[in-house]
């Protein structure tokens, strides 16, 4: 492995950084000089493999080509109007977020749904197999003239969403192909972007197709230009969103948008999920802004839909959580509570230890913890870029914070002792972690997995400080540490397979009658995959292939995209595999209940095709030669004090050294802190595999701890966040699926408000009213396995519409509850004399709808629905 060692941008020295990077690896491999401003010789050149940002920062930055939309008339500010998810619920000055598209023009068709009544025309069948009537057949010509007035405005990029487009794509295609003709550049038809239900979202992915594309083109002609022939010969690949490899011209923007945090997913699925036996994995990639967190248990997991800068993705594309804490995470102390993040001091000017006048950020706590070693680092701090990382910067910038802790627990409400500078810096710390931990918490436990039953993978370069105090907060055992950690994002491109997918709507019930289309379905798209994937130069050997099924129960709306893999045929099931019980089982995992009696119908059909490459990464023993060497000893702080800790440099160690915590280890890229209760070990590859210790059991008492009080708010938040996202999921009701209108929160023993989510400030004023009444009125009545059901005016609710659901929560040996959980959601319509159970006129409370004072909706366990 070759690492040459270079800025993103040095335009004084470079036009592009990875076509510099190959043409010093062939320098070094060839031994002869190359010169920059001429074409690479492309013959020792066997594959280039890449991930890029090119998508991602053309979206944040809003540097993508001119696109106009193509809407069906009466249709033009669909997208603009959107749904009600905004970044900042409580922001007083809401944000819209800034189209794509700069102009919007209405194509006149329609299409919709046959319903067979008098004068409708003759039904078509749309790929679903739903029955279609066409309405209106496109007007091409009136649209002609619309397209050229694009054209002479400049703009060269269209995005085409129709209605129903995703079973009927006839009108789609035809305004594909005369636009073409007319000299578009690029059409996205949302048809081919992402053919599933939900305009939306498949209209954003359209915009984003036709904003992005045309960018990443760019940027691939013009790396070609820096070799010889262009590439023609030569397999070039890109890292798409969903973890596999796609060849240049089949990479899309809106397929590109995580190209660049993919390659670290498939880099420790490849490693570290291998050398644990199988163990699923969690992967903590901490960086300078943000930290990245994802889950692999022999299979990548995938969202379909997703939200990047604003914009919702129809695409398949890795589940990586994303939390603002990291590395550059600024320190504040805000009343009575420690708080990291989410704002960073970036790269300039840095953290305080910097030299750049930088705030205080989670860097500047570790090195006060004696965590980070400044004689470690390079000296390119500064205004000169020509310092060492300066220690007194971060300690000065940490006292300044410290004071203001120190004066608000002397002279505040609760008068408590003061902490030393290292007890402040520890608490950031502690709090930084609980952070990290949150975002695990939601890919693990939010969906039915035990976080302690994994493995934390950690790379990136800040996360070797951070991992051993999260995997114990965690109750995980084991740390493996990859020894090219820093680099893994590259590594997992090159041991990335290339991947084609082929994907169609459905909407066919599944039940044994439909069993034998389904497997047809499948075995087409299959086919399709396998065709695209020889095409490429794979044989049938190197060509596996998995089918899934997007499910949901009727009458919900949320369907998720199974496999079958672990689920084998039965006498009752599709030749594919028992789709049905694969469904049952997850969905019972990540929602705690199923619905036996709905039946289950199929929205999409789905095949990933994967090529496998056959490349693996050697593994080279590293010989043990003696006990590892102590490079050197310092002094870093833990919990009751300094203590010391000796120093080892990753490049001497071999295979077979065990290093008891605590202790650093240091290589080029990273320092790794091991705990103390820890152990490392060099594992015959040269990675290391930390053994995590027990977390240590203590007591929190009723004084006054900032910290605690900190750490505690991220749990109880961690909480009544799953609450709402497994609420939002499950959810039938238009105005909690889209509109987000409901509420979480935990709730005290005595009713009291402890934590809620970020959600509706009017439920959650009034729903603390709405646990106490119920406390009051029930007294004694409150048994475990209830939940009470609640919408009345004088119980604590607002409108009728407004159902608030409270559930007591009991600990063994406790008559009486000891804390509460409740949700309150908007419900369509719940009886009223009109539509939506919000009449102007009505007189009586009984003419807006259903009353519920306090009703057992959950008796026992039972669900009273009769």
């Amino acid at each position: 492995i070759r690492v040459p060692l270079m800025l993103r941008e040095d335009p004084a020295n470079y036009v592009d950084a990875p076509t510099e990077g190959i043409r010093r690896i062939l320098e070094q491999e060839g031994g002869v000089l190359l010169p920059r401003d001429r074409p690479l010789d492309t013959s020792r050149i066997a594959s280039i493999r890449m991930g890029t940002t090119v998508a991602t920062n053309a979206l944040l930055e809003r540097q993508g080509e001119r696109v106009a939309l193509l809407v069906t008339r009466g249709f033009r500010d669909l997208l603009h109007v959107g749904t009600q998810a905004r970044e900042d619920l409580f922001d007083l000055a809401v944000p819209m977020p800034e189209m794509l598209y700069e102009e919007v023009l209405e194509v006149d068709e329609r299409v919709v749904l046959y319903r067979g009544e008098p004068g409708s025309g003759t039904p078509v069948k749309g790929c679903t197999g739903d029955l279609l009537e066409v309405q209106r057949p496109v007007d091409l010509g009136a649209l002609r003239g619309k397209l050229e007035g694009l054209l002479d405005r400049g703009i060269r990029s269209l995005a085409v969403v129709l209605m129903h487009s995703y079973t009927w794509a006839q009108h789609e295609q035809q305004v594909g192909a005369l636009a073409r003709e007319m000299g578009f550049t690029h059409v996205a038809l949302s048809s081919e972007a992402m053919p599933m239900v939900r305009i939306v979202p498949r209209g954003h992915t359209a915009c984003a197709d036709a904003y992005l594309t045309p960018a990443i083109q760019r940027y691939v002609q013009g790396f070609c230009r820096g070799f010889q022939g262009q590439l023609k010969d030569v397999q070039v690949l890109f890292m798409r969103s969903d973890g596999g490899l796609a060849p240049m011209d089949a990479f899309s923007g809106s397929r590109a948008v995580l190209s660049g945090p993919a390659g670290g997913v498939v880099g420790y699925s490849a490693t570290t999920y291998q050398a644990e036996g199988g163990q699923p994995v969690i992967g903590f990639d901490m960086g300078g802004t943000s930290t990245d967190v994802s889950r692999y248990a022999g299979e990548f997991e995938h969202v379909f839909e997703a939200s990047t800068a604003g914009v919702t993705l129809q695409a398949p594309q890795l589940d990586i959580n994303t939390v603002a804490a990291g590395g550059g995470s600024r320190l504040f102390f805000r009343s009575g509570l420690f708080v990291v993040g989410p704002e960073s001091a970036g790269a300039h000017p840095g953290p305080a230890c910097y030299r750049k006048g930088g705030p205080v950020t989670v860097t500047d706590a570790n090195l006060v913890l004696g965590r980070l070693l400044p004689a470690s680092f390079p000296c390119i701090f500064g205004p000169g870029e020509d310092q060492p990382l300066s220690p007194e910067a971060s300690r000065k910038a940490l006292e300044a914070v410290a004071a203001d802790i120190n004066s608000f627990l002397t002279n505040g409400p609760c008068p408590a002792s003061p902490l030393s500078l290292e007890e402040v810096a520890m608490g950031f710390v502690r709090v930084a972690n609980e952070a990290m931990c949150r975002p695990i918490r939601a890919l693990t436990q939010a969906r039915g997995h035990d976080p302690s039953a994994h493995v934390l993978a950690c790379f990136g370069g800040a996360g070797g400080q951070h991992a051993c105090a999260i995997a114990r907060a965690l109750g995980m055992d084991t740390v493996y540490i990859h020894r090219h950690s820093g680099l893994l994002s590259a590594l997992g491109l090159a041991l990335a397979d290339v991947v084609h997918e082929a994907q169609e709507p459905c909407s066919l019930p599944y039940v044994p009658e439909t069993f034998l289309q389904l497997d047809q379905r499948l075995s087409r798209l299959e086919e399709q995959c396998v065709d695209a994937l020889r095409a490429q130069g794979f044989p049938r050997s190197q060509i596996r292939t998995e089918g899934f099924l997007h499910l949901r129960y009727q009458g919900t709306d949320c369907a998720l995209m199974v496999s079958a893999h672990q689920h084998p045929a039965t006498a009752r099931s599709p030749r594919a595999g028992d789709f049905g019980a694969a469904f049952v089982e997850r969905y019972m995992r990540e929602f705690g209940f199923v619905i036996p009696e709905r039946s289950v119908v199929v929205d999409d059909v789905r095949v990933r095709g994967t090529g496998c490459s056959g490349l693996r990464l050697e593994d080279v023993a590293k010989a043990q030669m003696g006990p590892p060497r102590v490079d050197k000893m310092t002094q870093c702080y833990f919990e009751g004090g300094y203590q010391e800790t000796p120093v080892f440099l990753l490049g001497e160690l071999g295979y077979g050294h065990k290093l008891q915590g605590p202790c650093l280890i240091i290589d080029s890229n990273s320092t790794i802190l091991v705990e103390p209760g820890c152990q490392a070990e060099v594992t015959e590859t040269g990675d290391i595999r930390i053994s995590v210790g027990a977390e240590t059991s203590g007591t929190v008492g009723a004084q006054l701890d900032p910290i605690h009080l900190s750490i505690f708010s991220h749990r109880f938040m961690s909480i009544a966040e799953q609450m709402g996202r497994i609420l939002q999921r499950t959810a039938i009701s238009t105005n909690i699926k889209e509109r987000l209108d409901f509420s979480c929160a935990l709730f005290g023993p005595d009713g009291g408000l402890v934590s809620n989510a970020p959600h509706i400030p009017v439920h959650l004023g009034a729903m603390q009213e709405t646990v106490q009444f119920q406390i009051q009125h029930l007294g004694a009545d409150l048994h475990p396995g209830d939940v009470m059901l609640s919408n009345h005016p004088s119980a604590g609710g607002s409108h009728l519409p407004d159902l608030t659901v409270i559930t007591p929560v009991f600990w063994p040996g406790q008559t009486r509850p000891v804390f509460y959980v409740a949700s309150r959601g908007h419900h369509a319509d719940i009886g009223g004399i009109t539509p939506g159970s919000m009449p102007p006129h009505s007189t009586a409370l009984q003419q807006e709808g259903a009353v519920f004072l306090s009703f057992k909706l959950v008796q026992g366990g039972v669900f009273q629905e009769e």
